[in-house]
């Protein structure tokens, strides 16, 4: 069998059923066996897209999607997406074409060692110049971005390889198996005598969580142990926002909007679950860990220790440690109560909405969130990408399901939003998707909504236009005392939005008033295919942040 029509067997066999590229001379052999496949393929615009779409349809779907595309600068720009995806911890398989075995290192045309090139944002990577070694490969391949801390993994395969016949039986090929390292029953007794002992203990949900869907278990567990939980950036929607015990969040960009914060500082035991204490969640590493005792469970050994001091450390998936914390504290007998907080963190958060005022000749950003968020049911599925916008969508958007939001968490990456709002139409079986973004990001990958517009599917872009960069002129203006080189008044003058949109074939509108954003906003949820809303928002309006998670500064 040729060695291209066995990387198609082997993606079916593998539950693959969505792929995500763009054909090409180094390609084109796996090209000819996928278009028989059972496999669905959308044609991107840009390779860095096919690799974020692939990404979020994870996210939105828990399934494995592949990421194709040729070689050379067709390759690289891969390279961002797997960034992002290694990140955030997301599990996909990116394939690429590349130039014949006996060219390589030779500077042959659209030649590059793209293996080496993701070696540092990827689980693993591989160059196949055996192509018996193929099968094999790709089996390794899934096996290592499901197993363990999930991440991008990518199979580059030389044209000749590809072309090549092997000898290959598909009824015995084996598909990989999902590898995750079990807790130990001692340690989570331990950790259950530690919360027990403590006098304010909290839960950090972490994206782990989401990622082994335990978020139900850790609920359960909190309700049980009657624990105040925190959800990271990544968790946002772990826990309903209208749940008694849900303390917000925490971190010094998630605002004075959250409660997470107070109860953080006021803890005396912490334990974070599929949570990596990454800098914007902790700031000040001396003002986070404070005389606080941390107990940490992760899928990953090497994120235990590595930034707090950990008291106990639990290297598990919290598909099964969770499980076993909740069994082994109903197997007490009793179910613990504490002093309920003098004001309920749903009321402190309140205190902190911004409530539209349509008496205002220009829209606040921050005020327009809350339009968003009685705009759209809590089904509703939402990408964002980075910049102030981010921060003020993770500070503002309430959500309520696990699995509905999906940020570029740890990149930060600018045109993430709207290719990866196209990956969570295509898992969910074209529900809708809203991204919410700056409109500096919206001309990263803008390009992309032609595909939504191609495959008629339902992505709402909602674009924050307040003609700045805005979270660099923050930075600036705070830090550093000046503003140079982030104005972008043309983008409320010059640019037309609009046009651009209309010109992928999407529904668009510009909106000024709150009155008019509400009719947008209607407009968009009833449009069966993309639409665009240009929202001129103030240009200097600031998002609540701060150095340490004790100093975030409101505004």
């Amino acid at each position: 069998m040729v060695v291209s029509e066995v990387v198609v067997k082997i993606l079916e066999k593998e539950g693959v059923t969505d792929a995500f590229g763009i054909p090409g001379a180094g390609i084109n052999s796996l090209y000819k066996y996928l278009e028989k496949a059972k496999i669905r393929h959308y044609l991107v615009r840009h390779e860095e897209a096919a690799v974020h779409a692939a990404d979020c349809y994870f996210r939105a779907g828990g399934k494995i999607a592949a990421a194709l595309c040729t070689s050379g600068p067709g390759a690289t720009n891969f390279v961002t997406g797997m960034y992002t995806a290694w990140q955030d911890s997301i599990p996909l398989v990116a394939v690429t074409g590349q130039a014949v075995t006996s060219q390589l290192g030779k500077g042959a045309f659209q030649c590059v060692d793209i293996a080496e090139i993701v070696r540092t944002v990827s689980k693993k990577s591989w160059c196949v110049r055996n192509a018996n070694m193929v099968p094999s490969v790709l089996r390794e391949a899934f096996e290592t971005a499901l197993s363990g801390r999930p991440g991008p993994v990518l199979v580059d395969l030389p044209l000749d390889v590809q072309q090549a016949e092997i000898e290959f039986d598909l009824d015995l090929y084996e598909p990989s198996r999902l590898r995750t390292p079990r807790p130990s029953p001692s340690l989570i007794k331990k950790a259950l005598e530690m919360l027990d002992g403590a006098k304010s203990p909290v839960i950090i949900m972490g994206g782990g969580v989401i990622l082994a869907k335990a978020e139900k278990a850790l609920v359960e567990f909190a309700e049980y142990m009657d624990i105040p939980v925190i959800t990271t950036y990544m968790a946002k929607g772990g826990i309903p926002d209208y749940h008694p015990l849900n303390a917000g969040q925490a971190g010094i960009q998630v605002g004075a909007a959250s409660s997470g914060n107070g109860v953080l500082l006021a803890a005396d035991v912490v334990l974070g679950v599929g949570c990596r204490f990454t800098d914007r969640h902790t700031g000040n590493i001396a003002v986070y860990q404070g005389e606080r005792k941390f107990i940490h469970i992760d899928i990953d050994p090497s994120e235990i220790g590595k930034i707090v001091k950990t008291a106990l450390g639990i290297t598990a998936d919290a598909a099964d440690a969770v499980p076993m914390l909740l069994e082994a504290a109903k197997a007490s007998g009793k179910a613990r109560k504490r002093s309920p907080p003098a004001v309920s963190y749903a009321d402190i958060r309140k205190q902190f909405i911004h409530y539209p005022d349509f008496e205002r000749k220009i829209m606040d950003p921050r005020e327009v969130f809350e339009l968003v968020n009685q705009a759209f049911d809590d089904d509703t599925r939402f990408t964002t990408g980075c910049g102030i916008t981010q921060i003020w969508s993770g500070q503002y958007q309430r959500i309520n399901k696990p699995g509905k939001y999906f940020p570029s968490g740890g990149a930060g990456t600018l045109g993430y939003d709207i290719p990866a709002a196209i990956g969570a139409c295509v898992a969910s079986g074209g529900s809708p998707a809203v991204c919410l973004m700056g409109d500096f990001g919206f001309t990263f990958l803008v390009e992309e909504l032609g595909v939504a517009a191609a495959y008629e599917l339902p992505v709402k872009v909602l674009i924050i236009n307040n003609a700045y960069l805005g979270l660099i002129r923050q930075n600036q203006k705070y830090a550093y005392g000046y503003e140079y080189a982030v104005a972008m008044k043309e983008n409320k003058t010059l640019m037309d939005y609009v046009k651009v949109a209309e010109g992928f074939a999407c529904g668009a509108e510009r909106v000024f008033t709150y009155g008019e954003l509400n009719k947008a906003l209607k407009n968009a949820a009833a449009a069966r295919g993309p639409y665009v809303i240009d929202i001129i928002v103030d240009d200097n309006t600031d998002c609540d942040m701060g150095n340490d998670i004790a100093g975030i500064r409101h505004f």
